[in-house]
């Protein structure tokens, strides 16, 4: 018997012959390989056959477990991903398991060292002694001298009717005698010591009704009758909900309808460390029902809820980011991907290069599952396929409660610094706003998209801009640490006392990030209570918890944050919201620049006016009569897909075409563009005027490594997969190629 079996390197399923020692063999167990000479990996069977291949194969080693550990519609999902995405199973595997489940090893020793063991817990049961009651009685009067053991024996009989000779089982935990005493038991063959796996969680029945369901507005329970019927006849539905109209209440309506079935169920959040106040809330309904996984647990945290779901029947609520996709969820019913918009749900390195989303979608319509798509502000791609048909479409329009959308100010940043009206980097505007808020005591948010104290150092007398080394980006100076670093590398230096170059004292400190704002809020406002909410600031999920306890409980009355602040946040006290600069979003070289401006913006915009107090936001931007700006101060969404969806349309960009970049790295640049450059033209051989490039990306070296890209557009009615196989056979040759094959080429299919 043969073999294909995958192994998580970036190649796909290698050919094995199969021992005699490999009984019960079936696809989806794992399997000591070795490859080379001497390594050696746990690789997932993928095929069987009996056919010999026709070239010289290894034997494969032991079977890991006598149980799959891929079901079947993990199997077609790693499938079509690999298909889909333009990569390998073995990319696949590489990411899709816990690590501790996939062990590798130089050696037999190595690899045994490292292979995941389950927890286990040590039991206790009667020996062989005692094999009746009378052998029982015989053996407690036995111990008469030996109190301690006999003390032992009975509180283990006491446990059980039959006193135990009926196979009765505890833990050794259950007993509290010291080992010396249990050990002496052993010896004498009253007591048997065994392990068994440690169960991680326990199954539980369901009860709907004992689910602590907050009542729903009008509104609300329209919308959740809407997306019930919608779902009788579509696998997918787009909920399209402004912020703060309780989206989350008809979450947790759908998922007590999936668990009253015995159905699993998967919510999926673009970060969980951003969004704690979420997860508490969906934990105070269905308690300890709830399974985390995301990658800040323990591999072995992560392997032991893989090994569970894999064991269980069904009825799991799994909250989880991407990677959870990859879970062996039984009895899949619903997939929820709440904020589908999010560009997190995109991977970008390392492969499978996939976005979560679609795969979603995909996964709900092969398994008969449902998936729900919500969102204040929908991706476009989601909005046309929901409004065009292929998705059920609902809107929830009003905010729960007494809340209501907040009213939106536009300052002119330009006007207000030739009318002297800008103190530090706030307009009068926004000065005037936070003064009246605080004074009310009330809270106030600050969106700036930039962390770090300046952005870039620049000589103010030759124009020298301190850049990273390694990346072709600026260095950001952070005051704290006094350090210049690279935001994409690591790197970091000390601030130069003066220019390199012409040896100016003082370089200049440009532009301004969250630790600027922060020290300029103090010395506007020094009375002022202050916190901040960066990557620098929430390095651990402790940490950020901590800052969004503090300001949710009024211990603070200003938060500065970037994209962190915008994730899902309900603060009731909180009256004011300013977005810093918001030219920074919108002039961005990418066609989804203006799409991403709104959603950022009516994101952090809806952050206020959550309770019948109401809401303010200002907006500090030069470009006040920018379309995308007016459509933010009017919520009108609608309005910005039009605009969108025209220039898309002329252009063929999504969703009237897909697109896929190839992209190229290598140190040497010669070569990068020698390379480049031949599969660009043989691209154009089968693709015409399709190909654009190559050319340098926005952000065109990283850690020393030169990048280039080639763009490809397949309009709609032509075949994605078909062109996809003709890039492929073009990638296959470049690989072969003489001195090209020195170059590392990947492709990013649709992306973000």
């Amino acid at each position: 018997m043969y073999a294909d079996i995958v192994v998580p390197v970036a190649r796909g399923p290698f050919t094995f012959r199969i021992g005699e020692g490999a009984a019960g063999i079936c696809p989806g167990m794992g399997i000591e390989v070795r490859l080379g000479a001497r390594k050696r990996y746990m690789g997932i069977v993928w095929r069987l056959y009996d056919r010999p291949p026709g070239f010289a194969t290894k034997t494969a080693g032991r079977l890991m477990g006598d149980a799959p550990l891929l079901t079947p519609a993990q199997m077609e999902l790693w499938k079509w991903m690999a298909e889909y995405y333009m990569c390998t199973l073995g990319d696949v595997m590489r990411f899709a398991m816990p690590a501790a489940l996939k062990p590798a090893g130089l050696t037999e020793e190595e690899f045994r060292r490292v292979e995941y063991r389950p927890a286990t817990v040590r039991y206790v049961k009667l020996g062989p002694s005692v094999a009746d009651a009378q052998a029982l009685h015989v053996a407690l009067e036995g111990l008469h001298r030996a109190k301690a053991q006999q003390a032992a024996l009975l509180a283990f009989c006491a446990a059980f009717p039959d006193g135990g000779v009926g196979g009765g089982e505890l833990p050794r935990s259950a007993l509290s005698a010291p080992s010396v005493v249990l050990n002496k038991l052993e010896e004498k063959g009253i007591f048997s010591f065994f392990d068994r796996e440690a169960a991680v969680g326990a199954e539980m029945p369901f009860d709907r009704a004992q689910v602590p369901l907050a009542p729903l507005s009008p509104a609300q329970t329209d919308a959740l009758e809407e997306v019930r019927r919608e779902f009788v006849s579509q696998d997918c539905v787009l909920l399209y909900g402004v912020t703060g109209s309780g989206k989350t209440e008809l979450y947790m309506h759908l998922m007590a309808d999936a668990l009253a079935r015995g159905k699993s169920v998967l919510y999926m959040m673009p970060e969980i460390a951003m969004t704690s106040q979420l997860v508490a809330r969906v934990r105070s309904v269905f308690g300890s029902r709830v399974t985390l996984y995301h990658s800040r647990l323990g591999e072995r945290r992560r392997a032991e809820i893989y090994r569970r779901l894999l064991a269980s029947g069904g009825g799991e609520l799994v909250l989880g980011v991407r990677s959870a996709l990859f879970l062996p969820l039984p009895s899949f019913g619903l997939v929820i991907v709440d904020e589908e918009h999010d560009q997190s749900y995109k991977q970008a390195e390392p492969a499978p290069r996939y976005n979560a989303r679609d795969c979603a979608v995909w996964m709900a319509r092969r398994s008969g599952a449902k998936c729900l798509l919500a969102s204040a502000t929908p991706s476009i791609e989601s909005y046309v396929n929901a409004t065009g048909g292929k998705y059920g479409f609902v809107t929830l329009a009003e905010r729960y409660g007494d809340g209501r959308l907040p009213r939106i100010a536009v300052s002119d940043s330009l006007r207000a610094f030739k009318r002297g009206e800008r103190r530090l980097h706030f307009d009068k505007a926004l000065l005037d706003r936070m003064a009246a808020t605080l004074g009310s005591g009330r809270q106030v948010m600050l969106f700036q998209n930039r962390r770090g104290f300046a952005p870039w150092v620049e000589c103010t007398q030759c124009g020298w801009v301190a850049h990273c080394p390694r990346c072709s980006v600026t260095l950001t100076y952070h005051k704290l640490g006094d350090r210049m670093k690279c935001h994409l590398c690591g790197y970091s230096s000390a601030l130069p006392a003066a220019c390199p170059r012409c040896g100016t004292l003082a370089p200049g400190l440009m532009g301004f990030g969250t630790e600027k704002v922060e020290e300029e809020v103090a010395s506007l406002f020094p009375t002022a209570r202050i916190l901040r909410l960066d990557r620098d600031t929430a390095a651990s999920p402790a940490r950020y918890e901590r800052i969004v306890a503090d300001f949710e409980r009024g211990e603070a009355d200003v938060l500065v944050g970037t994209q962190m602040v915008t994730k899902g946040f309900d603060f009731p006290k909180l009256g004011l919201v300013g977005i810093l600069h918001a030219d920074n979003l919108l002039n961005y070289p990418d066609f989804r620049a203006s799409e991403r401006a709104y959603q950022t913006m009516t994101q952090v915009a809806g952050r206020a006016g959550r309770t019948d107090a109401g809401g303010e936001v200002v907006i500090q931007t030069m470009q006040p009569d920018h379309p995308v700006v007016r459509q933010v101060q009017s919520f009108d969404y609608e309005g910005m897909v039009r605009s969108q969806l025209v220039e898309r349309s002329a252009f063929g960009y999504p969703p009237y075409g897909k697109l896929v970049v190839v992209n190229l790295r290598h140190r040497d640049e010669r070569l990068l563009g020698a390379a480049a450059a031949w599969v660009a033209a043989r691209m154009r051989t089968l693709f015409g005027e399709r190909v654009y490039g190559p050319h340098p990306p926005v952000v065109d070296k990283i850690g020393g490594e030169n990048y280039l890209e080639i763009l490809l557009k397949i309009e709609n009615g032509r075949s994605p997969a078909r062109a996809k196989e003709l890039l492929a056979e073009i990638l296959k040759e470049a690989a072969g190629h003489g001195e090209y094959r020195r170059v590392f080429i990947f492709c990013d299919v649709d992306p973000q």
